[in-house]
C-alpha cells in the first residue's frame, strides 16, 4: 500500500449522485404527469428564479453563463425552449431534507438539497440526487467513504450491509430504498426492466453497474505539513477510496509510479496547484484549496455547465452502447425491419446529438474532451459508424437480391400468363363471363386460367405488402422523431 500523507479535512463537500436509467416505451407523458404531481417542476433556462432554487442557500447557477458555455446546436438539446422530445427535459424538486448516513465508524449528517429527473431521447433518463455534507472539517477519507457508501444502490459489501440512512424518523437499509421509495417514489414503475434481462444479480435497469456516478466538489483544508494537494489525494478522489473495514484510510493501488501515471492521465490541471479536476468512468470531481470567493465560482460551474457536460458525455456513451447492443442482437437474415430502424437511429444520433465541438469556452471544451476520452466515446462512435457502413452494404445487397427475385417472378408471370391468357382464355373473360365454358377447357386452358388469376393475385398481394410496409415504416419514424 502506498504511503498516505496526514489526513486533510474538507470545509465544503458537495456531491451529485447520478443514476442513468431506461424508460419504458410510450410512457413519457404519463411519467411527466406523475412527476409534476409529485412536486417536480419543469426546468426552463429562461426562468431565472430557478438560479437559486436547487443548490442550497449559499450557491447559485447562472443560466446565462450556462447557455453561453454551449454552442447553439448543443444548447438547443440541453436547454430546450419548448417541450421537445428530442432534448434533455429536466424536472427538479427542492428536497431540503436533513438526513444522516450511519456507517460502522461514524454517522455523517447530510442534506439532500434537491432531486433532478431528466427525460432524454432514445428512451433514456437520469436521476440526480444533490447532497451537501453538513459537518465541517470532516476528514477527507470519511467524505470519500460517505460517497462510496451512498453511490451503492444495493448492498454489495460488508460496509454496505452495516450502512443505514436515517431521515425524518425513517430508516432505510439500502440506498435504493431511500432513492426510489422516498426521494423519487413515483419513478420506479416507469423504469424499463428489459435492459437487465439475462443478468443474474442486477435488479435495476442500469447500464454500467449497480452504483451511481459521482460528481463532487471537495474544498480542502491542507495539513500544516503539506503545501500542495498530493497525488494520492487526487487518485483517491477519482477512485472514491474511503476507509478500510477497520476504519483506516484506504487506497486501491500501492505502486507510486502507477498512481502518478494514472493521475496524470485522468487529471485536468490547468488551475494547479490550487485546483484539479479528476475524471474516470464513475466519478468527476473537483479538488480545490481555493479561497471561498473563488470556490463559489467553481461550485457554480460544477452545478451548471460541467454538470450538463457530464450528463451529455454519459448520454453519448449509453446511446452508443445501446446501438451496439441492438446490432449484436440482430438476426441478420431475418430482422430486416430492425436493420432499417437501426440505420435510422444511428443517423439520427450522429446528426442531432454527437458533435466534436459542443462547448464554446476553452476550459470547458478541454474538460469535455477529457470526459469523452475517459468514456471512450470516440472509439465507440467509430465502431458504430463502421456498423452503419456494414448495415448499408448489407441492405443494398439484400434489396438488390429482393428486387432481382421480384423482377424474375413478375417477369415469369407476365410472360407466361400473358402468352397463355392472351391466346387461350382472354376472350372468355371479357364482358359477361360464361362460367359454363370453363367446363370444356383443355388442360392447357386450365393452366392459362390458373396463371392469369395467380398473376393478378401475386401483383395485388405485392402491392398491398409494399403499402403496408410503407405505412409501418412511417409510423416507426414518427415514434422516434415526434416532439
Amino acid at each position: 500500500m502506498a504511503e498516505l500523507h496526514s489526513e486533510p479535512t474538507l470545509h465544503t463537500a458537495l456531491l451529485q449522485f447520478i443514476f442513468p436509467f431506461s424508460i419504458k416505451a410510450e410512457v413519457d407523458e404519463e411519467l411527466i404527469e406523475s412527476l409534476q404531481k409529485d412536486g417536480f417542476t419543469r426546468f426552463f433556462l429562461e426562468n431565472k428564479e430557478l438560479e437559486h432554487a436547487y443548490y442550497g442557500e449559499n450557491h447559485c447557477v447562472s443560466h446565462e453563463k450556462m447557455e453561453r458555455s454551449y454552442l447553439p446546436f448543443a444548447a438547443h438539446v440541453l436547454f430546450p425552449r419548448e417541450k421537445d422530445r428530442d432534448s434533455f427535459r429536466r424536472f427538479s424538486r427542492v428536497s431540503d431534507l436533513l438526513c444522516g448516513l450511519q456507517m460502522p465508524f461514524q454517522t455523517v449528517p447530510f442534506r439532500v438539497l434537491s432531486t433532478d429527473v431528466f427525460l432524454c431521447p432514445f428512451e433514456l433518463g437520469f436521476l440526480t440526487v444533490r447532497v451537501a455534507i453538513e459537518e465541517e472539517n470532516l476528514p477527507f477519507s470519511m467524505v470519500l467513504e460517505f460517497a462510496d457508501r451512498f453511490r451503492n444502490l444495493e448492498d454489495v459489501s460488508v460496509q454496505d450491509e452495516h450502512t443505514f440512512i436515517h431521515c425524518h424518523k425513517k430508516s432505510f437499509a439500502r440506498v435504493e430504498d431511500f432513492v426510489f421509495r422516498h426521494l423519487a417514489a413515483g419513478l420506479e414503475p416507469y423504469l424499463d426492466p428489459a435492459e437487465t434481462n439475462g443478468n443474474y444479480f442486477e435488479t435495476l435497469p442500469f447500464f454500467v453497474d449497480e452504483r451511481m456516478l459521482v460528481q463532487a466538489f471537495y474544498g480542502v483544508n491542507l495539513p500544516e505539513d503539506e503545501e500542495e494537494i498530493s497525488v494520492e489525494m487526487l487518485y483517491r478522489a477519482s477512485q472514491v477510496d474511503g476507509l478500510t473495514i477497520d476504519g483506516s484510510p484506504y487506497m486501491s493501488a500501492s505502486d507510486p509510479d502507477y498512481i502518478k501515471q494514472y493521475t496524470r492521465e485522468h487529471c485536468y490541471s490547468r488551475w494547479g496547484p490550487d485546483t484539479y479536476y479528476m475524471t474516470n468512468e464513475q466519478t468527476f470531481c473537483c479538488v480545490s484549496r481555493a479561497k471561498p470567493e473563488i470556490a463559489a465560482g467553481l461550485i457554480s460551474q460544477m452545478y451548471g455547465e460541467y454538470y450538463y457536460g457530464m450528463l451529455l458525455s454519459i448520454f453519448h456513451k449509453i446511446v452508443l452502447l445501446k446501438l451496439a447492443n441492438l446490432h449484436s442482437r440482430l438476426r441478420i437474415n431475418h430482422d430486416n425491419d430492425e436493420i432499417e430502424n437501426l440505420i435510422f437511429l444511428i443517423n439520427k444520433f450522429s446528426a442531432k446529438f454527437y458533435f466534436l465541438e459542443l462547448i464554446s469556452q476553452s476550459q470547458g471544451r478541454e474538460i469535455f474532451f477529457q470526459l469523452r476520452k475517459v468514456y471512450g466515446n470516440d472509439a465507440l462512435f467509430d465502431e458504430v459508424k463502421m456498423t452503419l457502413n456494414d448495415l448499408f452494404q448489407y441492405q443494398d445487397k439484400f434489396q438488390a437480391k429482393r428486387r432481382d427475385t421480384l423482377l424474375m417472378v413478375l417477369t415469369v408471370f407476365t410472360v407466361i400468363s400473358g402468352i397463355y391468357g392472351m391466346n387461350q382464355v382472354i376472350e372468355d373473360l371479357k364482358g359477361q363471363i360464361d362460367w359454363s365454358k370453363m367446363l370444356e377447357y383443355s388442360a392447357f386452358e386450365y393452366l392459362a386460367l390458373f396463371l392469369t388469376f395467380s398473376g393478378i393475385t401475386v401483383s395485388v398481394g405485392l402491392t398491398l405488402r409494399e403499402i403496408w410496409n410503407g405505412i409501418r415504416s412511417r409510423r416507426k419514424k414518427r415514434h422516434y422523431t415526434r416532439d
